[in-house]
């Protein structure tokens, strides 16, 4: 059953926008090739690097400090019951059961997944 949750006060990220001419790179994450484009973010989450699409990142993060963001909107969660994968914005990524798939939508759009315990560390119930 998937829930309402808030990231953690606590709970910031370092981030640089990609804003220079470049066409973008590819780097593999969380089990499979994930790309980025200009314009997109580099993040640093508790020393989990990767990148965010821009115009999420607009939509999600404030500033909060040189280079630090907290992520303000509302997710969607739930716990996976068995292993799989999903689409993201910047590829595909793969879970295991008890972690959890995640969307910054409540249609469950623009998803994502996360380990139980980064996510427990992260996120409380709203």
């Amino acid at each position: 059953m998937r829930r309402t949750y808030r990231k953690k006060p606590d709970q910031y990220i370092i981030a640089v926008q990609l804003d220079i001419e470049t066409d973008g790179f590819r780097y593999q994450k969380w089990g499979a090739e994930q790309k980025c484009k200009a314009g997109d973010w580099l993040v640093n989450n508790s020393d989990d690097i990767y990148t965010i699409d821009n115009d999420v990142f607009k939509k999600t993060y404030r500033k909060v400090g040189d280079g630090k963001y907290v992520k303000t909107t509302p997710i969607w969660a739930e716990k996976a019951t068995e292993d799989g994968s999903v689409n993201t914005k910047e590829g595909k990524s793969h879970y295991k059961a008890g972690d959890y798939l995640v969307s910054n939508n409540e249609d469950g759009s623009d998803a994502y997944c996360i380990s139980a315990d980064k996510f427990t560390q992260m996120y409380e119930a709203c």
